[in-house]
This record gives structure tokens, sequence and C-alpha cells, in this order.
């Protein structure tokens, strides 16, 4: 006998014990990452303004099976269904190829009676040879050694002077229980880059779904003065830093590989494996500072399907259209910057 498919549900934001089966399943999953989690389906929704439709596929009572939508609907950006927005990764998280197949049947299904222009994926791995694919991005991914002096010795020389310098300059590292110092260095870093900045209100709520798997680390200068900082999430034995900011200060004081080489050593010394360091641009700043500490870039594969139009949505900082946009943008006070970017940015990401 044939087995019979999985049948497709859909999460309800305020069934709790639903919500914890999903992310026993994420939590499981070998495919699954934090992005799956189904804590996005709030920040997705009261903090971004997205529609969200998490699909999960279940069989004989148990997940096989998720896939994390959102509706991004947007005058500048288009009008798109996404897994997920503002994640490195995204698509389908299965433990069978039923669950795969059914997910995604669905995903067609609902972006057709939505009628979006593309459906798009942020898978790791290719699915779909036959489908368009973003090749933009890479992400960074290396294990994390067990020996302290074994991870400082893995960076490679240029690097490990600068790590060196900011020990030297008397850098410290702390853990904040809040989001304002860190919000501070973020919305003054993407400001001087031209881009627009999500609100404090979306770092806090993500401290408050995630809980101790979102943490804060600040880096002070002797005087106390923060200098820079990153947002990270935890899952399972991986450490994401995340979002991050630095002041003007940062480069010459080496606050930034200070930074990272802190996290790295806290979260060695906590026992976790693997330090993601997330997706950048190839041929920019952030892509070569992540291959000049020896992680390796890997491709991600963004893959879409296209019904109204005829090609990949070009939506990020390399698209000529946008330049002069990041130029006014740049020129702006940042009061006013801070206060209109939540509006722009959570339809990009």
């Amino acid at each position: 006998m044939t087995a019979a498919p999985p049948t497709i549900h859909r999460l309800d934001l305020q069934d709790r014990a639903t919500a914890q089966r999903w992310d026993a399943f994420v939590q499981a999953c070998p495919e699954a990452t934090f992005f799956h989690r189904a804590g996005w389906q709030g920040i997705q929704q009261r903090q971004l303004g997205h529609d969200t439709h998490f699909l999960f596929a279940e069989s004989n009572g148990r997940i096989e099976g998720v896939l994390p939508l959102a509706h991004v609907r947007s005058v500048l950006f288009g009008n798109a269904l996404c897994s997920l927005p503002h994640a490195v990764y995204g698509g389908v998280a299965a433990t069978s190829p039923a669950a795969v197949a059914a997910l995604e049947a669905e995903a067609q299904a609902l972006a057709r009676r939505l009628k979006v222009p593309h459906l798009e994926l942020r898978n790791v791995q290719r699915r779909h040879d036959d489908w368009p694919m973003q090749d933009l991005y890479v992400t960074f991914r290396k294990e994390i050694l067990p020996e302290e002096e074994a991870n400082m010795l893995a960076i490679p020389r240029k690097q490990r002077a600068m790590v060196r310098k900011g020990i030297k300059n008397e850098l410290k590292s702390e853990l904040d229980a809040g989001v304002d110092r860190f919000f501070d260095l973020y919305a003054d870093n993407v400001h001087r880059h031209g881009t627009p900045a999500l609100s404090k209100r979306y770092f806090q709520a993500l401290r408050d779904e995630f809980r101790d798997d979102c943490e804060v680390l600040t880096v002070v200068a002797p005087d106390g003065r923060p200098v820079s900082s990153v947002l990270s999430f935890l899952f399972r034995d991986e450490v994401l830093p995340y979002y991050a900011g630095d002041d003007v200060a940062a480069r010459d004081l080496a606050g930034n590989d200070f930074k990272y080489w802190e996290l790295m050593r806290r979260s060695c010394a906590r026992g976790f494996k693997l330090f993601d360091y997330g997706r950048s641009k190839a041929g920019t700043g952030p892509y070569a500072f992540k291959k000049n500490w020896g992680f390796e870039p890997q491709p991600l594969h963004y893959e879409y399907c296209l019904y109204q139009r005829d090609s990949v949505p070009q939506n990020n900082p390399n698209n000529a259209k946008f330049k002069l946009l990041i130029e006014t943008w740049r020129r702006m006070p940042i009061g006013l910057a801070n206060w209109l970017g939540p509006f722009i940015v959570r339809s990009l990401g």
C-alpha cells in the first residue's frame, strides 16, 4: 500500500501547544535553522507588519516538515511570498521527501491565490534546477575549536594582530541586559552606509521572544564608552552574530575584530561548536572582512518561482536604481532616518 501524503496545516499565532511541537521539530531536524523557529511568526506580523503563513506537514500525528512564509507588500520593493524576510536561511525544513513536496505545493498554490509576482525560498541547498536562483549572497560558517588558544591561532596573522591590538587597547566586552547601547551603535552605523535602520522595538522584541537564545555583546573602551556591539542568535551548538554596529572610533581601536574574537572566545568557553558569520554579498567589505578571518564563503541558493515577472528581483544596494536613495539617506538627519527607516526596511532583507 502507498502511504498517504502528509496533511498541511497552518500555525495559529495563539496556539502555544502547536508552536512548542513546531519548535521541538525544528530543534531536532538537521535541515532546520534558527530562522525556522515558530517565534518568527509573531516578529514578522507584529514588528514587520507582514501577513504570515507558517505551514507544517503532519503525518500520523507527527510533524514532518515546516515552511515559514511571510507576505511582503511594498510600493517601493514589490509584492512577494518569502521564506523568510530578514532571514539568512529559509525554505522547507523536513524529514521526508513527501513533506517537502506537500509543503512546496501548498506554498505555490498560496502564491497563486495571493497573486504575488514571485515566491522566494531561501534554501541552503539547491532544490530546483529549473527555478531561477539568486546567487548574490554567500554565508560563512566555521568550526569553533575546543581550546581558546587554538581559535586564536586559527585566525590569519593579519587579523590576529588586530585582535591583539584590541586587547592591548584595553577593550572589554560586556553582555547587555537591554538593547539601548546596541541600537545606538547599529543605527549610527547603518546610517553612515545609507541604509534604513530597523526599530529599537524590533530588537527588543527579538530579546523578549527568544530570551536566552538572543544575546547582545558590547565592546567598551577603557573610559567605558561603547564602541562596538553585536546581537547574536544561539541555536543548538551554533552562535550566529547577526546584527552589528560600531562607532567611528572602532576602526582605530580594532573594536570590530576584538568584538568577534570575544564572541568566539565566550562561545568556546560555553561549548558551542560552530561560528556562523552570516551572509554577505560577494565583493563587499563585510565579505572581505570574513574571508580575512579565515572563513571560506559557501553559496546560498535563494530560489524563485516566478508568476508575474520574467526575472529575479534585485532589491539590494548593488542595484544602480537605489544609488541616489542611498546617498540621500546618508545626508538625512539621523533622528529623521531612525523614525522613517522601519517603514522602509521592513520590506527589505
